[in-house]
């Protein structure tokens, strides 16, 4: 569905993206990880026709998006990371309005409306004037507007930033809906675990380079590769964190107050060796986990040295 080849994007001296590649499939939920400046909102903008690129394609549904920007914008639904909104509008006015620049017949629009309204949660307040709404209603409504032309593809820039967690919680849920209806959605976000539960496929991108890309089991497999192990003592701690750096599959040893952290590239009956082996020595191993890694620590990772 998504295809971008080589992208680059300079304003004078400073290059925001850097020979940007990458595929998205039709029907996937992409997630575009990165702190803010990292080039995620140049690449949205670049795809949602916005801003010309300085070199580099990228094509959407088959369209080059400099080239076609008309057939673009029928296939896409935008929604930046902060939009106008016209207070003096109620709810359904304001998707009235937006539906009628796309030219949809006004009989049609009286029947998307409703659902559009309904499918955001905002059916109660079609009569509310958008000034009133709080940040996560007009964020719900913009969802809605982006989804008025029933659009095969949503570009959503950080959709979630400024959200209380209620509100985050909702709009994940509708996202969840739109994933269910088969939309192909580029999700952006620096608030890293969010796109975890939501995303099939995630993108990493930092000073304008894609430095990781896949799918997401794919990419905590990869990252298993080295995982943490916790250890509480109540006593003997120096000896115990010793006797750990001497076993090979122990390959960094840290202390924490009570807690060893240790990085164990080791199997999961390894792990179970090693704990015997501990509790043979006479160590008085009060608790012992693995810690779950999740997208933040993914992210530190794999962009560990990039600029440096």
């Amino acid at each position: 569905m998504i295809q971008i080849r080589n992208l680059c994007k300079s304003y004078g001296k400073m290059q925001a993206l850097k020979g940007l590649t990458m595929d998205i499939e039709k029907g996937t939920v992409f997630g575009f990880v990165g702190p803010n400046g990292a080039g995620k909102s140049t690449t949205m903008s670049i795809l949602a026709t916005l801003l010309a690129p300085t070199s580099g394609k990228a094509y959407v549904g088959g369209y080059e998006v400099t080239s076609h920007p008309k057939e673009v914008r029928k296939l896409i639904g935008y929604m930046p990371d902060f939009f106008g909104v016209y207070d003096n509008l109620t709810a359904e006015e304001y998707l009235d309005f937006y539906g009628a620049n796309y030219d949809i017949p006004s009989a049609q629009r009286k029947q998307i409306i409703p659902q559009l309204l309904d499918l955001v949660n905002l059916s109660h307040k079609r009569d509310a004037y958008v000034d009133s709404l709080s940040r996560g209603m007009k964020q719900r409504l913009g969802l809605a507007r982006s989804l008025v032309h029933n659009p095969e593809v949503l570009i959503l820039d950080e959709p979630a930033s400024g959200l209380d967690p209620r509100a985050r919680i909702e709009l994940r849920e509708i996202l969840k809906e739109l994933r269910d209806m088969g939309k192909t959605i580029i999700i952006s976000s620096h608030i890293l675990p969010e796109l975890a539960e939501m995303c099939d496929v995630i993108g990493v991108i930092e000073e304008g380079n894609l430095v990781a890309f896949g799918r997401v089991d794919e990419i905590y497999a990869k990252m298993q590769e080295q995982r943490v192990l916790r250890i509480r003592l109540t006593g003997r701690i120096e000896e115990a964190m010793t006797r750990l750096r001497e076993m090979p599959v122990i390959t960094s040893v840290t202390r924490e107050g009570s807690w060893v952290v240790a990085n164990f590239s080791g199997q999961d009956e390894q792990q179970v060796e090693l704990l015997r082996e501990l509790a043979v020595a006479g160590f008085p191993v009060a608790a012992f986990n693995e810690t779950v890694g999740d997208l933040e620590d993914i992210f530190l990772e794999i962009t560990k040295g990039v600029g440096s």
